[in-house]
């Protein structure tokens, strides 16, 4: 029963802020215009009618794929490029300038870059994607690399295992909680970045979607074609933290244990 009131509360604490939010927009929108602020019925059938509309559906799921591929392709060179600095010093001093000097450069820079050197629009958003999440992927897997106790290492090694083994009994189930951890945060951060790039010559996409709201001056549809990205980045991070909390239950058990 403790149980079951502690998860209430916690779905309370959640829950309470989005109530207040929803009642703030609604007294808003009975004195203002719909164009500013639409009702939330409008918002609410609005946001049915993009989930009913295979065409508006498919625009949604190009996002997606996109935001998906950016990551999977940031995150493969940010972990080879992570092994590299962590086995080289003289590639860590390399690198690390250069990725960092990236990562101060503006994700709108990067479209307009992107926009210049790049005819196909697909790649385009691939290069954005990959360019703004790269350096954080990299310098997060280095650091779960550098995180791991050497005195595991060594005495792991001293029963001379393959490196494969080595890899799949110590490294990767050291650095797998901070590499989760990485795709969470850096999921938020693509998807913003999507939608910039979607917004500049692309013909299909939420981005897209958003730019044809502007010009119609449809705040409710703005909104509704914004709640897609904000629920699939939560269903996501959700899906992660399920794996988490089923990849590290033996860290529960052995907290409860201490």
């Amino acid at each position: 029963m403790n149980g079951m009131g502690s998860t209430a509360r916690r779905a309370g604490l959640i829950v309470v802020p989005f109530v207040f939010l929803a009642m703030l927009w609604q007294v808003a929108a009975a004195f203002m215009p719909p164009f500013l602020f639409p009702s939330l019925p409008q918002i609410f059938w609005r946001t049915i009618e993009i989930l009913l509309s295979w065409k508006q559906i498919g625009d949604v799921l190009a996002t997606v794929a996109r935001i998906m591929a950016g990551l999977a392709g940031a995150f493969v060179l940010g972990a080879v490029f992570a092994a590299l600095m962590m086995k080289a010093t003289l590639i860590d001093r390399f690198l690390a300038p250069i990725l960092n000097f990236f990562q101060g450069i503006p994700a709108l820079s990067w479209v307009v870059f992107a926009i210049i050197w790049f005819k196909g629009t697909e790649f385009r958003i691939f290069f954005i994607m990959v360019t703004t999440t790269l350096p954080a992927f990299t310098f997060q897997v280095l650091g779960a690399l550098r995180g791991m106790p050497k005195d595991l290492i060594e005495m792991v090694q001293s029963f001379r295992p393959t490196r494969r083994k080595m890899f799949r009994t110590m490294v990767f189930p050291a650095i797998l909680p901070d590499i989760m951890t990485s795709w969470k945060v850096n999921l938020g951060n693509a998807s913003r970045v999507v939608v910039v790039a979607e917004l500049v010559g692309a013909t299909d996409g939420i981005g897209y979607q958003l730019m044809q709201q502007q010009q119609l001056f449809d705040m409710a549809g703005a909104i509704a074609w914004t709640l897609q990205i904000v629920v699939f980045v939560i269903l996501v991070q959700a899906i992660i933290s399920l794996i988490e909390t089923s990849a590290f239950r033996y860290r529960a058990v052995s907290e409860r244990a201490l």
